[in-house]
Formats: structure tokens, C-alpha cells, sequence
């Protein structure tokens, strides 16, 4: 079985607390063995001021999911068939966002309507659980 890694980046160029110069920032948030680690590395142009943090789950920080939706945009999950057994729908998203059934059944009301919101790697990353329990979905992006 072949693995595909999906991942999404941005640079953000902006000023360093320490010294003013130019601070170089290299974050994003990518899918690994069915979790969603996340990411951010700094440096500093002008002085030693550097830094990387990592981390996975369902808490990206606001900060970085705010970038990657500023650059690429947000992407939408939706059923391909609103009618379908609510039964998988209900599992898959408990399995990738540990919710309880009432908020899973939220969850699943906007999959069935407007479709659920996220980063391209969130939605991909729910899309694939859903795909696991033979649920069909769609993720669309603004350049889809």
C-alpha cells in the first residue's frame, strides 16, 4: 500500500522581538501515519535568535492555521451522498476528533449541509478517516 504524504506550508517574514531585524518564519501542518502534526520553525536574520516547535493532534495552534488559511484559503469537506448511513459518518469523526456522539452528530448535520471548514491538511486528514469507514467525500478548495 503506497502512502501519500499531504502537507502545507507558508513563510512569514516578520520583525524579531530581541533585536528588530528581519525574522524568518517556516510553519505548517502536514498528515503522518493518520495524525496531523504541526509545525514552526524562526530565525532570525541579524541575531542568534532561533527556534523550532513541533507538535501533533487536534490543537494546531490558531496562529499557524490562521497563516495557512490566510495563504491558500480554506478548504471544504462535504458527503458525496448527504443521504448516507449516519452509522460510519458518526464513527469516523469520534475516531479523528475523540468528540462525544452529540457532538459528532453536530459534525455530521454540517457535513450534510454546508460541509465542515478547515485547512486543507484537517480536511484531508477527517476526509481520509471518513474514506476508511467507505464513506464518500470531497474536499474542495478556492483552486478547485
Amino acid at each position: 500500500m503506497r502512502s501519500t504524504v499531504i502537507s502545507q506550508g507558508v513563510k512569514i517574514t516578520t520583525r524579531c522581538e530581541a533585536c528588530g531585524g528581519v525574522l524568518i518564519l517556516d510553519t505548517g501542518q502536514s498528515i503522518e501515519r493518520g495524525r496531523l502534526p504541526w509545525g514552526t520553525e524562526g530565525a532570525c536574520q541579524s541575531c542568534t535568535v532561533a527556534w523550532c516547535e513541533q507538535d501533533f493532534g487536534d490543537a494546531t495552534p490558531e496562529a499557524i492555521r490562521q497563516a495557512l488559511l490566510a495563504e491558500y484559503g480554506p478548504a471544504r469537506l462535504r458527503l458525496t451522498a448527504p443521504e448516507a448511513s449516519a452509522v460510519p459518518v458518526l464513527r469516523a469523526l469520534r475516531e479523528v476528533h475523540g468528540l462525544s456522539l452529540a457532538q459528532a452528530r453536530v459534525l455530521a448535520d454540517e457535513l450534510k449541509t454546508t460541509g465542515v471548514v478547515g485547512t486543507f491538511v484537517e480536511m484531508e486528514l477527517v476526509a481520509a478517516r471518513l474514506r476508511h469507514h467507505s464513506v464518500g467525500v470531497t474536499v474542495e478548495t478556492s483552486s478547485s
